[in-house]
This record gives structure tokens, sequence and C-alpha cells, in this order.
């Protein structure tokens, strides 16, 4: 037995700072600091997310260190998020990477952030192991800024099958969730709402895209249209139908998604199913995929819940591939905001 792969990782692609240490794929620590200061603008303010990167980045990654139960001269490589993400907190991730990875004489990992989502299903957790998914695999990839269907060959072979035109599932739900006055992020608010009303109350517009795109925009159109013309009628309409509006949107949403990644299962003849992202923590799409197991013997992988959103371990999990294959960065390389995978 050789020295085992200890992989330090940095995560800071949008708003939450993040680091985990990981060794021969086991996860050792994994630790989040999260931006409150974006709440009250209802959305992700970028100066203010590169702002909050650089006050916690430090203490992150030194938490990180610290509950491993390692010392930083163990460490193997830096894995960290090269994008896509803002900018300005890639930044921050990117530049704090390279300098430790120059003092520690060690390695330099670049991660892509989707790919990273996708291959979280891989982390394991000593004394809780489980079975990894089975190549190939489909992953509905789904989150604030991506609605995709990838088809996943191998941890380094990823093709996007089908793909959001326009919004991402997560900004419909977060767009809606404005508009009726609710609090950022929207989404888990209106989880939390639909569980209290009834899915059929409304119905709203459901896109006709070919093949396995999909797009929201028309929905959050409809759902303005609907709001603007019932509260006409009465101005007190949103307030006392609030859940009733949460749970068709929700409804709609998740039938969306669902219609096309059965299509893409039927096509293919791929039965193994895995979800991913922010909205991957939507009890009702949750429930969706366990229903789909059952009726289409799917074999499903869903996420935990600490691996749902943005997180050092996902990165972890992706740089531990990479350097296995001894896929290893130049320092030079610069972070990228926007890109396919």
């Amino acid at each position: 037995m050789g020295n085992p792969v200890n992989i330090l990782a940095i995560e800071s692609s949008c708003d939450d700072t993040s680091a985990a240490v990981l060794s021969d794929g086991f996860l050792l620590s994994n630790v989040i600091a999260s931006q409150k200061v974006h709440e009250s603008y209802g959305g992700v303010v970028p100066e203010l997310a590169s702002r909050a990167h650089q006050q916690n980045i430090i203490p992150v990654v030194h938490e990180a260190i610290k509950q491993s139960g390692l010392a930083k001269e163990e460490l193997s490589a830096i894995a960290f998020t090269r994008g896509p993400g803002l900018m300005g907190s890639l930044l921050v991730g990117t530049s704090f990477a390279k300098g430790l990875s120059l003092s520690l004489n060690i390695p330099l990992i670049e991660v892509n952030h989707l790919q990273a989502h996708i291959l979280a299903h891989f982390i394991q957790t000593k004394g809780e192991e489980k079975e990894n998914p089975q190549f190939p695999f489909l992953c509905l990839l789904v989150s604030g800024g991506n609605s995709q269907i990838v088809l996943v060959k191998s941890p380094r072979d990823m093709e996007i099958i089908g793909q959001t035109i326009d919004d991402a599932a997560g900004e419909a739900f977060d767009k809606c969730a404005k508009v009726m006055g609710l609090p950022y992020p929207g989404g888990p608010v209106i989880d939390k709402l639909a569980k209290e009303g009834n899915e059929k109350a409304f119905q709203f517009c459901k896109p006709q895209i070919p093949n396995y795109d999909y797009s929201f925009s028309g929905l959050k159109t409809s759902f303005l249209y609907l709001l603007r013309d019932e509260l006409k009628k009465n101005p007190n309409f949103i307030e006392e139908n609030k859940n009733d509006l949460c749970a068709s949107l929700q409804y709609t949403v998740i039938d969306i998604l669902m219609t096309k990644l059965r299509k893409a299962v039927k096509d293919l003849g791929i039965n193994r199913v895995a979800v991913a992202g922010g909205v991957s923590a939507n009890s009702a799409l949750r429930a969706a995929f366990e229903d789909h197991a059952k009726r289409y013997k799917w074999t499903i992988h869903i996420p935990k819940f600490s691996y749902t959103t943005d997180n050092g371990a996902m990165v972890a999990i992706a740089g531990y591939f990479k350097y296995l294959d001894k896929e290893f960065c130049d320092i030079s390389l610069p972070p990228f905001s926007r890109v396919e995978m």
C-alpha cells in the first residue's frame, strides 16, 4: 500500500465558501460558510459575494484541515472550482488555491463545477459506505443556474444531451417566489408552502421544446399573467392562494423535468438515473424520483442534502478522480464564468 491520496478542495463559485478534505475517496471534512448578506437584495450580489469569500476563505480552509486530522504537509494536491460561476467569487478561491499549492509544493487540479455536482454521488463516508452509480448513467442536473440532462459515461467523460434554452428550474422558482413576495432563495420556501397546497389548483403553460431541451420562460410568463389578472379582481389573491400557487408551480416544474428525463431513459435504454444540484433538495422532486423507480424500474441515486448545495466535498471527489489520472493544471490557468462541459 502506498501513501493515501489526500485532496484539499476549495469551492467558491457563487455565494458559499467551502473547503473539504478527502482521503482515498473517503470524506474527512466538509466545511461551508454561507452568506446571509444577499437575502435583503432578493438575489446574489456578485461584488458582495467576492468580498465575503475573501473574509471566509482562510478560516474555512483552516477548519477543514483541522477537522480532517491531517497536517497540511500530508496533502497530496489541491483541487479548486475553476468555473463556471461568478468571476469575482471564483478569483478568490482560484488565487488562494494557487498560493497554497505553491507554498506546499503540491499539484493543482482544476474542477468543473457542474461535473463536481454529478460526481458528488461517488463521495464515501467511513461507516456509511454506499453503492456508487454504475456507468453509464443519466443525471438530471438542476440548480439556480442550470437545468441539464447529462449522459455520464465515466468520471472524465460526460455529455450534455439536453439543457434549458432560457431560464433554469431553480431560477423559475426564485423569480416566481419573488413576485409573490416570498423571501430569497425562493425554492425552499415554495417547497415548504407547497406541502399545504393543492397541486392541481392552477394550470400553467408547459413548453413544447424538441428533443431533451428545457424551457421555463413560458411557465414563468403564464404564472405572472395569472397573478396580474387575478389581482385585478382580488387584491388579496396571492395571500389567500399562496399554498395552492406554490404547489401548482412546483408540480408543473417537476412534471416538465421528469417528462424529458423519461424520454431520455426510454430512448437511450439507460435506466440508471441520478439527480444533482441545488434543486435536488426539493422534496417533491425526490418523491418523483422514488415514484419513477417503482413505476419504471429505474435504479435511482439521490444525493445527501449536504451535497445538493455548492460544497467542497463534490470538488474533492472530482479532484480525486483527476489525481488518479495525474491530470494536473498549470498555475497560470484563469477561472472562467461560463462553459459547456
